[in-house]
């Protein structure tokens, strides 16, 4: 175990100095492209700016025999576009993989300066991290990177939730940290073939009602209310999250054409604490930056009570409800969300910006 002094020294002779605070950059949106699909990555340079982070994907999807392909796509990439406001990420392959260590030898000597995230699939453990953590050290150290390359963890597996506040301790690159449904369902065995969202069979159903006589009417119609599988591993993960002050994030929703849905199980992480999912279509990129950017209304709301509150200390009543410093705390995290996106989004920045508090 390394001591206090030491978790912030860097971890090789010449790395960048580790981060003591994760910026807040907003990320409502992280879009996976393959780069080593040409129409893809052609895409890539008219979506700086569209979508908060731009990741591009080397593990699952991406097919053996175009590992290699696409690790030289990225490459390019990297080399080739501004990305200016937007966030460049890439999800590497996963550590037992015979593919992760050219990701890592390959990538941050390109394209380390460019690369604000790696993200890490399948982590067990805070040893993963740590194994991520020395090896990006010693390879920014020899490419001569000054800013350190951020770690980005996917739980996917039951022992990677089991060990998840040692997985947000286990360096001072953790950014966060995202739900990976479709492994982490196999790992846990969940009977079910659905990439994240709700499943019909897990419900509750109202009580009978009961006849004349008293007795329960079992065979009458009942009210059946869908349950979210994920909601229980979500809380988890943004408890631990906010903790150790990095930021949770949901993952794939894999029915593209379900909008509905996909809006409804994104606005639940929303509501839970989580500050964006993935998008694996750009129709996907609308709806997160609609969900995970606070509404005109939750915004005047919130400036109302804070403005009501004075000094924040004791309560009052607003429209017939007590707001106290509680409230203002609640108050205070969408204010600052906004003003955060309010500064990339030009958009939100003159709807906030319009807002009159009376």
């Amino acid at each position: 175990m390394r001591t206090a002094k030491d978790f912030f020294a860097p971890l090789a002779v010449g790395a960048p100095a580790p981060v003591r605070e994760i910026p807040a950059r907003p990320s409502r949106a992280i879009h996976f492209f393959d780069p080593g699909n040409p129409k893809m990555a052609a895409k890539v340079p008219d979506m700086v700016g569209t979508v908060d982070v731009l990741l591009g994907n080397l593990e699952d999807a991406v097919k053996a025999e175009n590992k290699e392909i696409a690790r030289e796509g990225l490459v390019k990439i990297g080399q080739e576009v501004d990305f200016g406001p937007t966030q460049f990420w890439t999800r590497i392959n996963s550590l037992d993989s015979p593919w992760v260590l050219d990701d890592l030898t390959t990538l941050v000597p390109a394209i380390g300066d460019k690369l604000d995230v790696i993200m890490v699939p399948k982590v067990q453990g805070a040893e993963d991290i740590h194994y991520v953590d020395r090896l990006l050290a010693q390879l920014e150290a020899k490419a001569g990177i000054t800013k350190p390359i951020l770690i980005h963890a996917i739980l996917e597996t039951a022992r990677g939730v089991a060990n998840i506040e040692e997985i947000c301790a286990a360096s001072p690159r953790m950014q966060g940290l995202s739900l990976g449904p479709a492994d982490l369902a196999a790992d846990r065995r969940m009977k079910t073939t659905r990439v994240g969202g709700g499943h019909p069979g897990y419900l509750v159903r109202q009580d009978p009602e009961r006849g004349a006589d008293g007795v329960p009417l079992y065979d009458g119609e009942r009210t059946t209310y869908q349950q979210d599988l994920w909601h229980y591993t979500i809380a988890r993960m943004v408890d631990a999250c906010a903790m150790h002050g990095i930021y949770p994030y949901y993952g794939p929703f894999g029915d593209i054409k379900d909008t509905v849905a996909c809006e409804d199980q994104f606005r639940n992480a929303f509501l839970l604490g989580c500050v964006g999912a993935w998008s694996l279509h750009p129709v996907q990129i609308k709806i997160a930056n609609k969900v995970f950017s606070p509404s005109v209304e939750d915004v005047k709301h919130a400036r109302r009570v804070i403005a009501a509150m004075g000094d924040g200390t004791g309560a009052v009543m607003l429209d017939g409800k007590m707001e106290d410093d509680a409230s203002v705390k609640q108050c205070k995290v969408m204010v600052a969300l906004a003003e955060e996106l309010a500064a990339i989004d030009p958009d939100l920045k003159a709807k906030y910006d319009a807002i009159v508090v009376d």
